[in-house]
């Protein structure tokens, strides 16, 4: 991606070296492992963070907005362009979601995010890096421990800015369906219904984020001109290694429809682009399809 000159955005906390009550138990090695397979197998991940507290579980980067904490280690070359990066596509979401929700009559409230390491103290919650990247509608804040990035070049071979990028834009995306009362909606249904009833309505929702991660990308490269060649590519392999199905026959052999909660490589594939194409949100219409046109 073209990010030279980009701001970063000032809606970041930093919070990484800080201690976060991570769960005991697990190496860092393995926190960052069960963190990808959590975040791109689990449930959703806010409710993830609820059901840890029904369990009784659970500063400055290198712009000069960002909010300073205490208690900081030092960080590498890597951590530090990782961290920049990151704000920069945060940056990109906030002046794309802008004008898509001032061109319909909206005020876009921006989120902020969150870098930490290990675990962390939430509004919904204590959440931990076995969750991977998340969202915690109670704070409007997304959630990222950096490491995961380098898991999922390393575990899945789903590298490059812009698979990294999509993994932003689609914790954004879930905050565009929270402000759009889509998340909560959808939220209070799911915990009325049986669990293979639930899944299939966060599959949709899922999907959803994932169209709004290719609106965004629509968006940002008509105003940045941000994509090289290569990027779309980078960000169609991520989103079929992250297909429910793949994972689980990865992992296991086999697949278990009944138990998707994100949705298959094709659907995934298909959300994505089809936001990237059009970049017109009213094709969002993951709600209003049926199952076979998913």
């Amino acid at each position: 991606m073209r990010l030279d000159g980009r701001r970063e955005s000032s809606n970041v906390e930093d919070r990484r070296g800080m201690s976060g009550g991570a769960k005991a138990g697990l190496g860092i090695g393995g926190i960052i492992m069960v963190a990808l397979m959590a975040w791109l197998t689990g449930g959703d991940p806010l409710s993830a963070v609820m059901q840890e507290v029904q369990n009784g579980g659970l500063g400055s980067l290198s712009g000069t907005n960002a909010e300073v904490t205490e208690g900081q280690r030092e960080f590498t070359e890597e951590e530090q362009e990782l961290a920049k990066f990151s704000t920069q596509i945060l940056a990109g979401t906030e002046d794309v979601w802008t004008e898509i929700f001032r061109q319909n009559g909206a005020q876009y409230q921006v989120p902020k995010m969150v870098l930490y390491t290990g675990g962390v103290q939430t509004a919904c919650g204590q959440g931990s890096a076995q969750m991977g990247p998340f969202y915690c509608s109670g704070d409007q804040k997304l959630y990222i421990d950096l490491s995961f990035f380098t898991t999922m070049k390393k575990s899945l071979g789903a590298d490059g800015d812009f698979a990294y990028a999509y993994v932003i834009a689609h914790e954004v995306g879930h905050h565009v369906e929270y402000l759009t009362g889509t998340l909560q909606k959808v939220h209070q249904q799911m915990s009325k219904l049986p669990q293979a009833e639930a899944n299939k309505l966060s599959v949709r929702l899922e999907l959803l984020a994932d169209f709004y991660a290719g609106v965004w990308a629509h968006h940002d490269n008509k105003r940045f001109g941000s994509l090289e060649d290569g990027d779309i590519e980078e960000a169609i392999q991520c989103a079929q290694v992250i297909g429910d199905d793949y994972l689980q026959k990865k992992a296991r052999g086999y697949a278990v429809p009944e138990s998707f909660n994100h949705g298959t490589s094709k659907q995934r594939m298909k959300w994505f682009k089809l936001g990237l194409e059009t970049g017109d949100i009213s094709k969002g219409n993951t709600f209003q399809c049926s199952d076979a046109e998913l």
